[in-house]
C-alpha cells in the first residue's frame, strides 16, 4: 500500500497525465480534489483522487457538492 497522501507527480502520474496538466486542471477547477497542506507541502488525498476518477472525474463544485452529502 503507497502513501495516504501523495505529491503532485505521484497524483499526475495514477492518472496518467503530465506535472503540467495536472496543476493546469487543478488552477481552473476542472480538478475535484482539493490538496491537504502540510507545511509548505500541497498533497492530495490517493483514495479520493481514486474514488474520483470512479465518478467520471467531475469537475470541482460538483464534486465537492457530492463529497459534502456523503458526510452530512
Amino acid at each position: 500500500m503507497g502513501s495516504l497522501l501523495i505529491s503532485a507527480n505521484e497524483s499526475a502520474q495514477m492518472l496518467g497525465i503530465g506535472r503540467t496538466l495536472f496543476y493546469s486542471m487543478h488552477s481552473s477547477g476542472r480538478l475535484g480534489p482539493e490538496p491537504v497542506k502540510l507545511g509548505r507541502r500541497s498533497l492530495w488525498n490517493r483514495k479520493e483522487i481514486e474514488d474520483w476518477v470512479e465518478l467520471g472525474c467531475p469537475a470541482r463544485k460538483p464534486w465537492l457538492k457530492r463529497k459534502n452529502e456523503n458526510f452530512s
